[in-house]
């Protein structure tokens, strides 16, 4: 690693404005250094200031944030100094961003391609053509499908997965000094997760690239980081190696965010299938462009009080599925029951209890929220609309619902982008909850969501499932929570149910699915080289040809 000091951060001081408009403090003079080809990991609660911290690395507050105090010395010119022209000269060129949330940082009506090589070739560093070619050559990288055609499609088109490589691809492009990465493999499944790691730490290396790596998910950080920075509500915690802070944290609250990874939120122990299912998903074969079949021959129960876990990698049809139960993608065959009695295969076909018992809550919240109205209309609608509640008994149960979610009440005149990214999450959950389901659909719940508060809110939802006998259709690409939660586990490939059955008989070995085994083996371990360990030992288990379900 270089010595050289490219970022030099300091008595970092930025404000927000609250709802009462009077400024408050969210980052508290925070020091941060980073030489050329180091990597520091930001690790912290939901709201700690990380992404705020990585933004401002750019000279860059959001809106209703204000970089009120210190210096941002990058590469020897403090960009305070500057003006707004000379540094968006240096945003997407000699330091570039991988947001959190790809769905929400894409145009969704230009093509992939175009939003790639924007940067490159809007500021001179690259021909269209060249650019083309070398983001073509990242998305193989990235292990993107296709990669010389990817780039063609809009980003409605790929799943979310594809979509968050797509933007890794797009910071790539200029070969930036300075990467900015916020919670890069969060809409990842752990079999893709490993190659985009693997291939992001290799960029860094052979470039001798600085990062600032923001994730609330310490496994991957264990990876990738040189050093920690452990922050919480804007002030700096912790600072240490990676081994020191994972392995011998001195402070209570790295501590508790340690242990709050590996602590076991639930022990499920189930007999077997349920023998009246409350949803029934019968032999579903479900297509976008009524061509190619995207889900086929889906067969899946769930049972009241039950829940049952569907994972699989990007692009397997975990959500697609979600889609098909909701009604937003009529199946091209097969149907739903519930309760033993048809649902009508379109959303607009439905009755309003219909739609009541169902819920969904969406993987990418910055998407799934009007971003014009406040969170006490989006928590507030659903008891209007199912229950006729208005006023003051609207007003006090979105109140119960925001404490139910552990959300301060006060929160309920923000806007989502006054919100980090954990707390439009849960939002989005209250929503749900809004409409007292029987069923709720969480696609990928906890994946924006840092380890104590994604375990408070697995113990919410379980606690909710026992007192209402609630059934829960869980998708998710963290194995670690569907060992804790699922009664049953689903595991999908290519459009296809692979396996299924308990959650025990899924992880307990020998498994009997390659492609299952696969999985399993992917999911990352809190030490500094496990990485390296598996990229050495996957072998003819990463090689499979998971389509033909070796045994």
């Amino acid at each position: 690693m270089s010595e050289d000091l490219l970022l030099d951060m300091r008595a970092l001081r930025i404000e927000a404005r609250g709802a009462d408009g009077n400024p408050f403090r969210i980052v508290n003079d925070i020091d941060v250094k980073l030489k050329r080809g180091e990597v520091l990991g930001l690790i912290g609660e939901s709201g700690a200031g990380k992404s705020t911290v990585g933004l401002a690395s750019m000279c860059f507050a959001r809106p209703g944030c204000k970089i009120t105090g210190g210096k941002i010395v990058f590469d020897g010119v403090d960009l305070m100094t500057l003006d707004e022209d000379d540094v968006r000269q240096m945003r997407g060129v000699r330091a570039a961003y991988i947001a959190q949330s790809a769905a929400a940082s894409f145009n969704p009506a230009r093509r992939l391609n175009d939003q790639a090589i924007e940067a490159a070739v809007r500021h001179g560093v690259m021909s269209q053509n060249d650019a083309t070619a070398r983001a073509v050559e990242l998305y193989g990288r990235l292990d993107l499908p296709d990669p010389s055609n990817i780039g063609r499609r809009y980003p409605h088109q790929v799943s979310g997965g594809q979509l968050q490589r797509v933007m890794s691809a797009m910071a790539m492009t200029c070969g930036p000094d300075l990467l900015v990465l916020d919670e890069p493999t969060t809409a990842l499944d752990v079999t893709t997760q490993i190659e985009v790691l693997a291939t992001v730490r290799d960029l860094i290396r052979n470039n001798n690239t600085a990062a600032l790596y923001i994730t609330h998910d310490l496994a991957v950080v264990a990876q990738v980081a040189d050093r920690i920075m452990v922050l919480r509500y804007g002030d700096l915690v912790e600072e240490g190696t990676t081994d020191q802070v994972l392995h011998a944290p001195r402070k209570p609250y790295t501590k508790e965010l340690i242990s709050a990874r590996t602590e076991e939120i639930n022990t499920k122990a189930f007999a077997g299938m349920p023998e009246n299912p409350v949803l029934s998903i019968k032999d579903v074969t479900a297509s976008y462009d009524g061509r190619v079949d995207v889900l086929a021959n889906i067969s899946v129960d769930i049972g009241r009080g039950e829940t049952v876990a569907v994972v699989g990698e990007s692009g397997s049809g975990k959500s697609t599925l979600a889609r098909v139960v909701t009604g937003l993608l009529p199946p091209r065959r097969g149907h739903v029951e519930f309760d033993g009695k048809r649902f009508s295969l379109a959303l607009k076909d439905r009755r309003k209890e219909e739609l009541r018992k169902a819920q969904m809550i969406y993987q990418m919240p910055d998407v799934a929220m009007n971003p014009r109205q406040r969170v006490s209309e989006i928590v507030g609608r659903p008891l209007t609309f199912y229950f006729g509640m208005t006023g003051k008994e609207r007003e006090d149960r979105m109140f119960a619902l925001l404490k139910e979610i552990d959300l301060d009440p006060e929160l309920a005149d923000r806007f989502p982008g006054q919100l980090s990214g954990g707390q439009k999450q849960r939002v989005c959950i209250a929503r749900a909850l809004a409409a007292d389901p029987e069923l709720i659909i969480c696609d990928e719940v906890t994946s924006a969501l840092d380890q104590v508060v994604a375990a408070g809110i697995l113990k919410l939802l379980d606690r909710l499932q026992k007192e209402k006998d609630l059934a829960y259709m869980f998708i998710t690409h963290d194995l670690g929570v569907v060992r804790n939660i699922a009664d049953r586990t689903v595991v999908m490939y290519q459009g296809e149910v692979v396996e299924q059955g308990t959650t025990e008989q899924i992880f307990t070995p020998p498994q009997k699915e390659a492609y299952t085994r696969k999985l399993i083996a992917s999911t990352p371990e809190m030490r500094t080289d496990w990485l390296d360990e598996v990229l050495r030992e996957r072998g003819d288990l990463f090689d499979i040809d998971a389509g033909a379900h070796t045994h």
